[in-house]
């Protein structure tokens, strides 16, 4: 699909907006919801494609789950509760709703297959499938359970020390998950600490952790309870678009209200602070065990930084569109420890670079990252998302800047996260 965005006319953004829930969040309060017992109501869930997928599959293991109004509705009925399907339970694009139904599915005597779209297919799943087999579960698939189509046999499982080579919150999660199903303690161990939606809402549930700068722990055999609300915040990857839409537009100053900020999540807010954006963090609060506040940015020149080690688990979401804002910072902008990066969508180093590049942008890719040196002028082109929808939401702020008119293959790929991304692009332009 080729699709023309002309923004050669954009002269500045402005506004004040709310974007889609959190999607981390709204997966895990769906997943958590079905295996609690009681009812879970979610508000501001995101209707996007991949949390619809999240849905789908828990209905098909019987959980009811209604949508009435603004609200999401799960009467959940314990993990017990859940039931064989009769189908093949399909996850479609969403790499979260795969790896964390594994971890649950390891715990569930019954059988059950679990398939994806072409995107999930080329994924690997070992990293969860691996451990998750240690502790006892049965799982068959292509290339030893690393790719899909997998099937599931679970039931008895002991817990294990699990020590990840990559800071993983899917990987994390999936584990854990398990470990609420096993005899014993199930530990794992990060080299940096990953995204910490599950630990805050397992605790919200009412079950108990053990977490330390590095590793988190869990006992077997604890219950959630549900019979809550649970308020799903502004997703800051979501975010992360109009942020750097509005730091490289001249005369833009835009407001977006109600964005988590928790601190595993956060680190393009420190980013954009290193690179002397002009960002103010207002009205902090907490909401459903998450920090959340406004964010209020207004265009600034910049400078080129480097983005590394522990910031790279806390932002590995955003680099497609850091990468773009590097292009107008003043100087080198390297990115590395993000070999993360190669196992999304798409493989979103090459992807980005190759991209960029067309655009007239000097970016070259590295072993784990790529490094831009700016400001260069951008040009319009034919880009691809290949699918993948933060590379199409990238390349879109890309174009508000570009001269010409871009092409964008494959938009529709942002609807995963992001339904009414160009809407809100259109209302912030004048």
């Amino acid at each position: 699909m080729s699709v023309e965005q002309n923004q050669t006319d954009v002269r500045s953004l402005s506004g004040t907006i709310t974007v889609p829930g959190d999607k981390s969040i709204s997966h895990r309060a769906v997943m958590f919801g079905s295996i609690a017992k009681g009812t879970t109501t979610i508000r501001g869930f995101l209707m996007g494609e991949d949390c619809l997928s999240t849905i789908r599959c828990f209905r098909q293991l019987g959980v009811r789950i209604e949508h009435v109004g603004d609200e999401i509705i799960v009467h959940g009925k314990g993990i017990d509760g859940l039931k064989e399907p009769s189908e093949v339970l399909d996850v479609g694009n969403s790499g979260t709703t795969i790896r964390l139904m594994l971890g649950i599915l390891s715990g569930l005597s019954f059988y059950q297959t679990v398939i994806g779209d072409e995107s999930i297919a080329k994924r690997p799943m070992k990293r969860v499938t691996k451990p998750l087999r240690s502790m006892g579960a049965t799982i068959d698939g292509r290339d030893e359970a690393n790719l899909t189509p997998l099937s599931v046999r679970g039931g008895n499982l002991t817990g294990i020390t699990h020590t990840s080579p990559v800071a993983s919150a899917q990987v994390k999660s999936s584990i854990l998950l398990a470990g609420l199903q096993a005899k014993g303690v199930t530990t794992v161990l990060e080299p940096h600490r990953s995204r910490d939606h599950t630990e805050r809402m397992l605790q919200a549930f009412g079950v108990n952790l053990l977490i330390t700068e590095t590793g988190v722990s869990i006992e077997g055999g604890q219950s959630l309870q549900g019979g809550g609300v649970v308020n799903v915040p502004g997703d800051i990857s979501s975010a992360a678009f109009p942020l750097v839409a509005t730091a490289i537009v001249p005369n833009s100053e835009v407001k977006i209200q109600n964005v988590g900020i928790n601190p595993t999540r956060a680190g393009i807010l420190d980013v954009l602070k290193k690179m002397g954006a002009q960002l103010t963090v207002s009205n902090e609060r907490e909401q459903s065990g998450e920090p959340v506040a406004d964010l209020t940015i207004q265009y600034k020149k910049l400078n080129a930084t480097t983005i590394d080690g522990e910031l790279i688990p806390r932002l590995i979401d955003e680099i497609p569109v850091l990468a773009v804002l590097a292009t107008q910072a003043e100087g080198k902008t390297v990115i590395k420890d993000a070999e993360e990066l190669k196992y999304k969508e798409t493989n979103r180093i090459d992807t980005v670079v190759d991209q960029l590049v067309k655009m007239g942008a000097d970016i070259t890719s590295t072993n784990d990252g790529m490094v831009i040196n700016g400001p260069t002028p951008l040009y319009a082109a034919t880009v691809d998302s290949f699918g993948d929808h933060r590379i199409g939401m990238a390349f879109a702020i890309a174009n508000l800047i570009a001269e010409g008119e871009t092409t964008i293959l494959r938009k529709e790929a942002v609807a995963v996260s992001y339904p009414n991304f160009f809407d809100m692009l259109k209302d912030l332009s004048r």
